[in-house]
């Protein structure tokens, strides 16, 4: 039994460092002519992805250190610090505005996304305040909905629907696990999707996009074009790629090819095949993570395990129906490959937390074994 906890462990840590020296390679490929174009140097989005990487990998061993009995009794302070980094974003010279959004904070040295970290945050604060209660009644609900609303604003106000959403749909993930009952699922439905409605209206470029996903070439220089572009690499791709950095989609025919679209640069060069290998270690991740949380030694440890797993699998899933066209084009990164220091960090660090937890399940079974 031993044995096989390590192999999960060793499975989970492996295949996370994987996606991320992969996508070290598809960020160059996708990368390196507008990099070497903007920037002079076709290596300048993969120099500061892999310090970030190295980073990453030293936070992901430093969490296991970390008992997660103080993430539980710290879920507030930790909490707040995130809706901090949040409002910091439109503080003048503090606040970084890119695209029309205000999303990223200046460190001075490189800037950081505070949505990344929030969605990390808020999975703690939920699992603290599920553990709490054997059910879940709606009025122990509240702390979490107003938390969830607290940091849900915030990031709409970048604005940022996209990591929104992903947000709420881990919430309900999180809540339907602590037993919430359908009829409150029902009550909390209307107002979600009156608000989803409303903020779509009232922002013309959103309607703009949701009139691209339903004919993108009605607008093929405009609103639709992304994904116009997404579709022409997916299938000028076939089924096993035109080959490893023989991309003509990065040739600044389709814009965040090293981010939010770097999916679909995968499908370009490694075909239908490649597509599904990447995702297949997504649901390796997954899966191990859901195990994770179903062998945790106790009920904050199985929330916290389930939430990040959703996190992983939640994002993965909308940045698939993005390039995929299944789903309004909205920006949000593929977790571990696409560009980006802060999401990267945060996703390791979650992978060190399911990591402790798995081990520190294995140490209650040997103990309980021995005793």
């Amino acid at each position: 039994m031993e044995n096989k906890w390590k192999i999960h462990n060793k499975l989970l840590v492996f295949s996370a460092i994987f996606l991320a020296l992969f996508g070290l390679v598809m960020q160059y490929s996708a990368s390196c002519y507008s990099a070497e174009r903007q920037f002079g140097d076709a290596f300048y989005y993969v120099k500061k992805q892999a310090i970030a990487l190295v980073f990453a990998i030293v936070v992901l061993y430093a969490v296991k250190f970390i008992k997660t009995d103080w993430l539980k009794k710290w879920r507030y302070v930790i909490l707040a610090f995130s809706a901090i980094l949040l409002a910091l974003v439109f503080v003048p010279k503090i606040g970084v505005e890119n695209y029309g959004a205000k999303r990223w904070i200046n460190l001075g040295f490189t800037t950081m996304q505070p949505s990344d970290v929030a969605k990390f945050a808020l999975v703690i604060f939920i699992a603290g305040c599920l553990d709490k209660k054997s059910s879940l009644k709606f009025k122990n609900m509240i702390p979490i909905l107003i938390a969830t609303a607290l940091i849900c604003g915030l990031i709409m106000l970048e604005p940022n629907m996209s990591v929104t959403m992903c947000v709420g749909m881990v919430v309900l993930i999180m809540l339907f696990v602590g037993g919430c009952d359908y009829k409150h699922f029902l009550i909390m439905a209307i107002p979600v999707v009156a608000g989803v409605i409303g903020l779509i209206l009232i922002e013309p470029y959103r309607v703009k996009r949701l009139m691209a996903f339903i004919d993108p070439w009605a607008s093929p220089l405009g609103e639709g074009y992304q994904l116009i572009q997404s579709y022409y690499a997916l299938g000028s791709g076939g089924l096993f790629g035109l080959g490893l950095f023989n991309s003509r989609q990065k040739y600044l025919f389709l814009t965040f090819s090293e981010s939010d679209f770097i999916l679909s640069i995968v499908g370009e060069e490694l075909g239908f095949v490649g597509l599904v290998l990447v995702l297949c270690v997504f649901i390796v991740i997954t899966a191990q993570g859901l195990k994770i949380a179903k062998n945790a030694d106790n009920r904050f440890d199985s929330y916290l395990a389930c939430g990040i797993t959703s996190v992983i699998a939640i994002q993965t899933l909308l940045n698939v129906a993005v390039i995929s066209g299944s789903i309004p084009p909205t920006g949000i990164p593929l977790p571990f490959i696409s560009n980006g220091g802060t999401s990267l960090v945060c996703f390791m660090a979650g992978i060190g937390v399911l990591e402790n937890i798995a081990s520190k399940s294995q140490r209650g079974y040997l103990n309980h074994k021995i005793y």
